[in-house]
């Protein structure tokens, strides 16, 4: 199973790459980690930010492969924990589809992204710095596969 993050934001720091890789890097090749960044649309102090939200989320429906689960990354959506979450990707991929995980810009996500979702996940009821997100999400997908196959890394 593939699982694609698609995020806004692109040139991230050294260390949220460095983490991200970390995690990415772990799972075997019955899942597979791949970031497609989408850029953030240039935000001032009159910026049209629906106009920039329609536009990144255009990019991120692109971005998303036929036929894939789209699950999107929001406040609002349902948190879960890591056995849910390991439930989830069990589920995953027994649907025989890959998946698509979108995380917003600072003003979250595009309407039409949080449309088409299929499920809609909530990492915290904090608000995470966007870069941040990448390196929990990649850490949370590694614990929830390593539940699912006995590995040590998830100890309960």
């Amino acid at each position: 199973m593939r699982i694609q993050i698609i995020a806004v934001g692109s040139k991230m720091p050294s260390w949220v790459e460095q983490g991200y890789q970390e995690y990415a890097r772990r799972l075997n090749a019955d899942v597979v980690l791949q970031l497609t960044e989408i850029p953030a649309g240039k935000r001032g102090k009159n910026a049209d930010i629906t106009r920039i939200l329609h536009k990144e989320g255009q990019q991120m429906l692109a971005a998303i492969p036929k036929g894939n689960r789209v699950v999107t990354l929001e406040v609002t959506g349902k948190p879960w924990t890591t056995p849910t979450l390991a439930k989830n990707m069990a589920d995953w991929l027994m649907d025989g589809r890959d998946v698509s995980l979108l995380i917003g810009g600072p003003e979250g996500l595009a309407p039409e992204c949080i449309a088409i979702a299929e499920q809609k996940w909530s990492l915290s009821a904090l608000t995470l710095p966007h870069p941040l997100v990448r390196i929990v999400l990649a850490e949370s997908l590694y614990r929830g596969w390593s539940l699912n196959n006995n590995h040590p890394y998830h100890r309960e």
